[in-house]
């Protein structure tokens, strides 16, 4: 059984960084496809940044050129590394993996808490 950790949201001023970390445990890292999903007050959860099992990333508009998204294979981690920091970007982040081999074996983090404001 895949099992998510998030760690790393806070409260930050606008114009900061925050980088987010997702561990990964109880399967192959490797053989999943990772992405930060976020969700606002009100709001319908979103992607915001993916990254397939062989490094290959997209993003969100609204995110492209402030947020980078990255896997590390030896520490089955998973990073948001997010700059330019928007109050707009306020919302609980959610880490997800979706195996390669069976798109219905999904699995999600518990959320943490991004606040953006002075």
């Amino acid at each position: 059984q895949v099992e998510l950790v998030e760690s790393g949201g806070g409260l930050v001023q606008p114009g900061g960084s925050l980088r987010l970390s997702c561990a990964f445990s109880g399967s192959i890292f490797s053989f999943y496809d990772m992405s930060w999903f976020r969700q606002a007050p009100g709001k319908q959860r979103e992607l915001v940044a993916h990254i397939d099992s062989g490094g290959s990333p997209n993003y969100l508009d609204s995110v492209k050129g402030r947020f980078t998204i990255s896997r590390d294979v030896a520490e089955k981690t998973v990073y948001l590394q997010m700059n330019s920091l928007k109050p707009e970007d306020t919302a609980v982040y959610y880490c997800h993996a979706r195996s390669t081999y069976d798109t219905n074996n999904v699995y999600w983090g518990q959320g943490t808490q991004v606040t953006v404001s002075s």
